[in-house]
């Protein structure tokens, strides 16, 4: 026998199962999988449980949010084009799920590339070692070019792109493309040095900088009607994006102080990043929203959210 004492699990008090408050329940559960199910009943089949609901509230947010005339509000980095988001994203611009993009300097010579040439992301170790990373001559020419008109007509640059890009051969997959027909703002925030097209002798920091400036005040003008059950998406932006809406929340914030509030900021990505989630999800529930956070591949994710909109779209209004 121990020298010492121990514990006398006698004294321990239990209680019924059915008595003790679960968190899962079998009712939550997702469904069997069935043959020739849609996408809708897929996505209703989901198991109610942690992220489970999350891309049908999102859907089912972003068509209230279009039916009462409140803002969809979406920012992406250039790895949504590089997943083949541009025909799924230029599918909702038309239909008016969306009624305003930010996007970075990436963001916008990929989604160029593929207005031009239908090809775009080149390989960067390749480029390195020949020393022509980055120096293709259209893309360069049309970005920077594009700033410059910009700045002398008092457009932004986005603006200036979508309308050179419009009749361009891949037109149809082109979010920049996409928006200029549907009239919808896609405004272009551009860091000095971080873009390839900046490599080039004919860049014009005083133009890039004046046309980003601008997009970055119509976007701002853009987000005012998010208040009041409009819906905010970041989708793979990590810094940029997530730092400019912070921006343009602050700025609402200052305008409009409390009446600047009760809207739903998303997050999409494939790893949660600090600044995302914080300024997007956070900083939004903060101010009397909420938030959702989702972690995922785009080329996934993306699809499934827009086909969830486009079925509630379609269906009457309740």
């Amino acid at each position: 026998m121990s020298r010492y004492p121990a514990f006398d699990a006698r004294q321990i008090r239990t209680q019924p199962l059915g008595e003790r408050r679960s968190k899962v329940r079998v009712e939550d559960f997702a469904a069997p999988p069935e043959p020739g199910r849609t996408v809708e009943a897929f996505l209703g089949s989901l198991p109610r449980i942690l992220s489970g609901t999350a891309l049908m509230e999102i859907a089912a947010a972003v068509v209230a949010a279009r039916r009462a005339g409140r803002a969809v509000v979406v920012s992406m980095g250039g790895h949504v084009v590089k997943t083949g988001m541009g025909r799924v994203l230029a599918a909702l611009l038309e239909r008016g799920a969306i009624t305003a993009c930010a996007v970075n300097g990436a963001f916008a010579i990929h989604d160029v590339e593929i207005a031009l040439h239908g090809a775009t992301s080149e390989d960067v170790e390749e480029g390195l070692r020949t020393g022509l990373f980055g120096m293709a001559r259209e893309t360069a020419g049309l970005l920077n070019e594009g700033a410059r008109i910009a700045c002398e007509r008092g457009l932004g640059l986005g603006e200036a792109l979508g309308a050179r890009l419009a009749e361009a051969p891949h037109a149809g997959a082109s979010v920049l493309a996409a928006a200029h027909h549907a009239c919808v703002p896609v405004t272009v925030h551009v860091g000095i040095g971080t873009d390839i097209v900046h490599m080039h002798p004919e860049a014009d920091g005083a133009a890039i900088g004046a046309a980003s400036l601008r997009d970055f005040r119509i976007l701002t003008h853009a987000m005012q009607d998010l208040a009041g059950g409009g819906v905010l998406m970041n989708l793979g932006s990590a810094v940029v994006l997530p730092e400019v809406l912070l921006k343009a929340i602050a700025t609402l914030r200052n305008v409009h102080g409390d009446a600047f509030s009760g809207f739903l900021g998303a997050n999409f990505d494939f790893i949660q990043h600090y600044r995302s989630n914080q300024q997007v999800v956070s900083r939004v529930h903060g101010i009397g929203g909420w938030g959702i956070a989702l972690t995922g591949h785009h080329e996934i994710l993306i699809p499934l959210l827009a086909q969830a909109i486009v079925d509630r779209w379609e269906a009457p209004a309740p």
